[in-house]
């Protein structure tokens, strides 16, 4: 009969980032851009302006996003510890990130799209409208943007320099690419009224779309790997197998090692050896390796002699 708890050969399975300041700021900007969108929808219907229905639709998508965001961060907290997920909610606010990632391409898709329309098509512009659309947009994407940059005051068990919000970073670069448009909008349309560029308004949105795809593509690439699982850098599991071989005569015949939240990696790891030790023993072997959250050690003990293990077998 046992008469301890297991907690102390239990692991922890909450690798999500804890980040309630980011949280609260994104709920900020999604009331300012949400409050923005319905006076730009019903002034451009009342006053029949395009420019500001169009940029009304277009904050639409980036309240989609910072709702996405939102949705991301509740989730995490409130399935931190169901035991429904193999390794906790850690890769949540990922999804959200790259969800978010998605949705910036598709922005930028729209304004291809629309830019190269209006070459073909030029459109009239109300040039007095749409530059205090423009410059109102980019009043709210500038509170928008010191509200969400990152901090870096979240927490999380480990701390390392690769440290990623990815969720907050989605928000921020939906704000970065509200606040460019509008920039350049500005310049286009500055220029149309005083030199009759008419041109320039077409020719800044294909800039802009291709600026907002490169962050999308980037953040793409961030999230991507992880929530593919992975493995980490090379030359990080060179050392964890070099540590573990040089301490007798231990050979990893099998290792594993991918994250499973934004700053956390787990790992599996078979070694073969003619004196096993405890599982403890190699765990410790591993303590100065502070990217790992969560190990788990299979030992083989070798009855051959010589033991060899073809290094095909490492994956």
């Amino acid at each position: 009969m046992h008469i301890h708890t297991l907690e102390n050969w239990q692991h922890s399975h909450d690798f999500s980032v804890k980040n309630e300041k980011g949280e609260q700021r994104t709920q900020y900007v999604l009331l300012l851009t949400a409050i923005t969108m319905i006076v730009e929808i019903i002034a451009g219907s009342v006053y029949g302006s395009m420019a500001l229905l169009a940029d009304g639709w277009h904050m639409a998508t980036h309240v989609a996003a910072f709702m996405i965001a939102l949705f991301a961060y509740r989730y995490a907290r409130n399935h931190a510890n169901d035991p429904a997920f193999a390794f906790g909610t850690g890769k949540v606010n990922v999804l959200g990130g790259f969800a978010s990632a998605i949705a910036l391409a598709v922005v930028a898709l729209v304004m291809l799209i629309e830019s190269l329309q209006r070459i073909v098509d030029p459109q009239i512009i109300h040039f007095n409208e749409a530059i205090a659309v423009a410059s109102l947009g980019l009043l709210i994407n500038v509170v928008s943007a010191f509200l969400l940059k990152d901090d870096h005051s979240h927490t999380h068990h480990h701390v390392h320099d690769d440290d990623h919000d990815h969720n907050l970073k989605a928000a921020y670069l939906h704000v970065l690419a509200d606040a460019m448009t509008s920039v350049l909008a500005i310049v286009a349309l500055v220029s149309g009224k005083y030199f009759g560029w008419n041109w320039l308004d077409p020719i800044m949105g294909i800039v802009g779309a291709i600026i907002i795809t490169r962050w999308s593509y980037g953040l793409l690439k961030q999230t991507s790997p992880i929530l593919l699982d992975a493995s980490i850098e090379e030359e990080y599991q060179r050392k964890i197998i070099e540590t573990i071989e040089k301490d007798s005569d231990n050979r990893i015949s099998d290792i594993h090692v991918w994250k499973v939240g934004a700053n956390h990696y787990a790992a599996i790891i078979s070694l073969v050896t003619h004196f096993p030790n405890a599982t403890e023993h190699y765990k410790k072997l591993l303590n100065t390796f502070d990217k790992l959250s969560h190990v788990t050690i299979e030992v083989y003990e070798c009855k051959q002699d010589p033991c060899i293990v073809p290094n095909s077998n490492i994956a």
